[in-house]
């Protein structure tokens, strides 16, 4: 059974929700970034997604453009951000998803790319800007080497793409919960669970809602209508507010904050 699968299982026996981590890998570098991993699965993280900087973020807010600039002045590129998850992979077995832009994994090679990422643990891929009608090229290679495909699905999403999206998603599906960018203002709790109701009669996957949820609060509401939630900008906040210092400890610290309001 695959690690994303199967933490899924583990947390349905339980009765729980996942709580899903974003952290912008090498923000700001990415020895800090394995260390973050450790603290986060301890802190009560069940699946962490690691964001693959880029130059052009277009559907992150400015909190994790920030990141991804902070990551990119010093160097961080998939061949590394592979490397941190062979260094992870010896100690922790948490599912580790990478989560970005279509664009360096083409520069990577789509196949080399698929096969490394496998190699090195990789669990899963949510690439933000392709979807289902364009993605062939790297869905037939997840595939190939058993990656889960995470598809993103929007509040604008009618039945014809939620089939689209059913044929070919694995893992789990990723709610927008927003129509905007990444950490913008959610939309009512009714209008989300409606569409997360929609999404579930059709697709047999857990579904993560994410883009938006900001606060304890917003991830007991939100789990109550999922398998899931994603946190990202306001993780990402805190590590950016608290510096290398101070950063580490207020970010893990939300992360107990999160799980805690979950229970």
């Amino acid at each position: 059974m695959k690690r994303i699968q199967k933490k899924f299982k583990e947390l349905a026996l339980k009765k729980q929700k996942a709580l899903v981590a974003f952290v912008t890998a090498g923000d700001p570098n990415l020895t800090l970034s394995e260390k973050l991993v450790y603290e986060m699965e301890k802190a009560g993280a069940d699946l962490i997604e690691l964001g693959v900087p880029f130059s052009d973020p277009m559907a992150d807010g400015p909190v994790i453009q920030r990141s991804s600039e902070r990551a990119l002045k010093v160097r961080t590129t998939l061949h590394s951000i592979l490397k941190l998850v062979s260094k992870i992979r010896k100690k922790s077995q948490i599912p580790l998803i990478l989560m970005g832009y279509y664009n360096p994994i083409l520069s990577y090679g789509v196949e080399k790319f698929c096969k490394n990422a496998s190699a090195a643990g990789v669990d899963g891929l949510i690439v933000v800007d392709l979807p289902p009608e364009e993605s062939q090229e790297l869905h037939r290679p997840t595939r190939a080497h058993h990656l889960d495909f995470i598809y993103l699905l929007t509040p604008t999403a009618d039945e014809s793409r939620i089939q689209k999206v059913k044929k070919l998603a694995s893992g789990f599906i990723y709610y927008v919960s927003v129509t905007g960018i990444t950490g913008a203002k959610l939309r009512s709790l009714a209008d989300i669970q409606s569409h997360v109701r929609e999404i579930k009669k059709h697709i047999p996957l857990p579904v993560c809602i994410g883009f938006g949820i900001r606060s304890p609060e917003d991830a007991k509401h939100l789990s109550k209508v999922a398998e899931g939630v994603v946190v990202g900008s306001a993780l990402v906040s805190e590590l950016e507010k608290g510096g290398q210092k101070k950063g580490p400890a207020l970010l893990v610290r939300k992360v107990v904050d999160l799980k805690k309001a979950m229970l």
